[in-house]
């Protein structure tokens, strides 16, 4: 197993998706327990539609615009999209984003981005779907550079800019975290990102595997020319609270973690000890009442 991480270990929660529709004063209270029970970070992803796996359509609340209403309704808290599609928006306008949710938040916004999956929504909006990880590219090359202060002009095959600038600046940098495990994508972010997360089902939802995925980002780092120590880890884990809940949106890829507060702890733990600095738990049922639950567990870790 991995060398235990030198960082203090943070516990985050992903807000609702489409496990069941969850109107705004739900989502706001969610997040409020979250700040009152010790939770460090509350993450939302961003998708616009899922159809076409037999099941009825369903979609989230936009989620750069929650994330925003989230960035004024809290205090503490550590806010991000996890993670961000860099295709559903110009690079340019992301950052632009980014900036006013970073300020919103005083601070307290990590700007998470991937290059998406789900190819209904792509369908669904007429956005673009070939040569997602090259539009990535530069996309990425765009965004990092207007949120750390510079004037952009790039010609790229896909995305284009002509002397960007973000105007008012940030006040700090807006940390870049990057979703994703394939070695492309890696190579791509990882020259440039803060941080890196992994979906449970990217290791198997145990300390093991987490450990052992980490080894192999590790040495992703190092090809990138980069001390592996400098990218913070992450990972999602599934945590099942109520096993009688009728909740099924989320279908378990890996066996969860569950048990007693004191239980669940120690697995939260043993995912630091396999190199985690960050635990964003994926919850069912996800409600205030299993936030508030796993507080006594957040507390013992």
């Amino acid at each position: 197993m991995a060398a235990p991480s030198r960082r203090p270990l943070r516990i985050g929660i992903q807000l609702p998706e489409v496990e069941r529709q969850v109107r705004w004063p739900e989502v706001m209270a969610m997040a409020r327990a979250a700040e009152e029970c010790g939770f460090d970070s509350v993450w939302l992803g961003d998708h616009l539609l899922y159809r076409g796996d037999g099941r009825p359509e369903r979609g989230p609340w936009e989620a750069w615009t929650t994330l925003s209403a989230l960035a004024a309704s809290t205090e503490r808290l550590v806010l991000g999209p996890l993670v961000a599609c860099a295709a559903f928006h110009p690079p340019g306008v992301i950052a632009k984003m980014a900036a006013t949710i970073g300020d919103i938040s005083g601070g307290r916004f990590v700007l998470g981005l991937g290059a998406g999956w789900n190819a209904p929504e792509f369908s669904a909006f007429g956005l673009p779907q070939d040569h997602r990880v090259s539009r990535f590219e530069d996309s990425f090359a765009i965004v990092r550079g207007l949120l750390r202060g510079e004037r952009v002009t790039l010609d790229g095959t896909y995305w284009q800019a002509d002397d960007a600038v973000l105007v008012p600046a940030p006040a700090a940098p807006v940390p870049l975290m990057i979703g994703s495990n394939g070695p492309r994508m890696l190579s791509i972010a990882l020259p440039h990102a803060d941080a890196w997360n992994t979906w449970y089902d990217g290791y198997g939802n145990t300390a093991e595997g987490f450990a052992s995925l980490n080894t192999r980002i590790s040495e992703a780092a190092v090809a990138a020319g980069r001390v592996p120590a400098e990218i913070t880890r992450s990972a999602c884990a599934f945590v099942l609270v109520d096993p009688s809940s009728d909740e099924r949106e989320i279908k378990p890829e890996a066996p969860p973690i569950t048990g007693t507060p004191a239980q669940i702890a120690a697995r939260l733990r043993e995912l630091h000890d396999a190199g985690a600095d960050e635990v964003v738990l994926v919850v069912s049922p996800i409600t205030e009442a299993s936030i508030r639950a796993l507080g006594e567990a957040v507390a013992a870790v």
